[in-house]
């Protein structure tokens, strides 16, 4: 499960899983309310369990006539850096009305305003962020753009199902040293996170000069196919890596700088 995606309220981080869930204690957090308020509690009233029964009620039918797995309303997780009650945003908003009627307005406000691509939701928190996470947001934000111009010209040259996903380890194998499973253990990360999401401002940028130099080669040799592409971004990445080392190789420590005394 990912808990990369984050909602902020009054200054606190409020983690979604894969499935849009919403942490309940990160919640009370925001709330700083008494422990005799934790979604633990919350979840054993009278008016919470009619609530959940009748939304997991409407899950299952929901899922049965989409034919896809049926997902739990509401859910407690322990584990390191992933601990906590998740539930479905309706329940989340119920949740937050029981900590605060005020508190559920905001959470209401701010979840739709995030599910509808507000852009300005996300001007309004980095107004709020350190000039260092601004830059890795901004270099995030454009790292996802060159992958989906990246993405665009895999389709376009016929790459298909895994493909994408084997062009991509090849560019992390290449250019991090390890595949994605591998750079997560390395890194610590949970078995889900997404990698990008844990990658420094360098490395992100060395990701989409990798990604770009890729896209070029495999439209200038028309390469076609998986094996193919495959081929090509591991080319670029080594490339970048290749460039990288150098540069790296061949600094002076403490050299004097052009028009320095």
């Amino acid at each position: 499960m990912n808990e990369s995606t984050i909602l902020v309220l009054r200054g606190h981080r409020v983690y979604e899983d894969s499935h849009g869930n919403v942490c309940l204690d990160d919640l009370w957090r925001a709330a700083k309310a008494g422990a005799g308020k934790v979604p633990s509690k919350w979840r054993n009233t009278r008016m919470a369990k009619a609530l959940i029964g009748e939304l997991e009620k409407k899950i299952v039918n929901s899922s049965l006539k989409e034919n896809k797995a049926v997902t739990s309303a509401i859910y407690a997780k322990r584990g390191r850096g992933s601990t906590g009650t998740f539930a479905h945003p309706i329940l989340a908003a119920a949740y937050a009305g029981y900590l605060s009627s005020k508190l559920e307005l905001e959470v209401r406000e701010i979840w739709l305003r995030y599910r509808s691509g507000d852009a300005s939701l996300a001007d309004e928190i980095l107004q709020r962020a350190t000039a260092e996470e601004n830059r890795w947001v901004g270099a995030r934000a454009i790292s996802r753009s060159q992958r989906v111009a990246y993405t665009d010209t895999l389709k376009q040259h016929h790459v298909t199902g895994k493909g994408y996903m084997l062009c991509t380890e090849a560019v992390y194998l290449k250019l991090l040293g390890g595949r994605s499973h591998q750079l997560r253990q390395a890194r610590e990360l949970d078995p889900m996170a997404n990698i990008r999401d844990n990658l420094s401002v360098a490395e992100l940028s060395f990701v989409m000069a990798a990604e770009a130099l890729a896209a070029e080669r495999i439209e200038q040799e028309i390469r076609i196919g998986n094996d193919d592409c495959i081929e090509a971004s591991a080319t670029s990445a080594s490339a970048i890596r290749s460039a990288i080392e150098a540069d790296r190789a061949n600094r002076q420590p403490g050299a004097a700088q052009p028009g320095g005394a």
